[in-house]
């Protein structure tokens, strides 16, 4: 990758706070050197890149390999789902796994049926990947006007969240209230109720972050 900046490596590696190596490169420039590879690529040849660049245990690699696999449709994708799916255990720090959700939310969206695999996240005992089921899943949060599989899923959903809320793990409470923030964009009924049955539990902040657009 291009030649990074230390001292904004350091300010990177303080605020991720992961122990991982950063080489100090800037977004915008992490997204032109993914649009060269993609264009030369084809998608088999994109997941053996990924692949490598996530092994590395750099930061702008990793966010680099969920890059190069972010695409609302792809042929044949379940070679794309495995591999950031087997990411999920590892996370452990968010701009990473927000990324990584970038790409696995639109193989979700193309295929609901690996939710019956997403739910097994939501009680795993790394709360990097309990907070993933809820981001992972952001796409049904977006719908306006969602069909019945696709309300149905939203309800199992929000289900989890429902699960979540007694957790008092920070990232797992703003994961809750972002993914009810946007759905009350949509449908602002179905957030109120939520937080009439469970707003007392979440955190103050969760709470008011949640209710911000009711």
């Amino acid at each position: 990758m291009a030649a990074g900046d230390p001292d904004y490596a350091t300010g990177a590696a303080a605020y991720h706070k992961a122990k991982r190596t950063y080489l100090g490169i800037r977004n915008p420039v992490v997204d032109d050197i993914v649009k060269g590879w993609r264009a030369g690529l084809d998608v088999e040849q994109r997941v053996a890149l990924a692949r490598h660049l996530w092994d590395t245990d750099i930061h702008e690699a990793m966010v680099a390999a969920s890059k190069l696999l972010t695409q609302a449709r792809i042929k044949d994708d379940e070679a794309v789902w495995r591999l950031v799916a087997s990411w999920v255990p590892g996370l452990n720090a968010w701009a990473v796994a927000d990324h990584a959700a970038g790409a696995g939310s639109r193989r979700l969206a193309a295929d609901p049926s690996r939710l019956d695999e997403v739910e097994g996240w939501t009680t795993h005992d790394n709360f990097w990947v309990r907070r993933a089921a809820l981001v992972f899943t952001l796409p049904w949060a977006k719908q306006n006007f969602p069909k019945p599989h696709e309300a149905e899923a939203r309800e199992r959903i929000l289900g989890w969240a429902a699960g979540y809320v007694e957790d008092r793990e920070w990232f797992i409470q703003k994961a809750i209230a972002w993914w009810l923030r946007d759905l009350s964009k949509r449908d602002p009924d179905r957030v109120k109720a939520f937080l009439d049955q469970h707003g007392e539990t979440m955190k103050a902040f969760a709470r008011k972050e949640a209710g911000k657009y009711l």
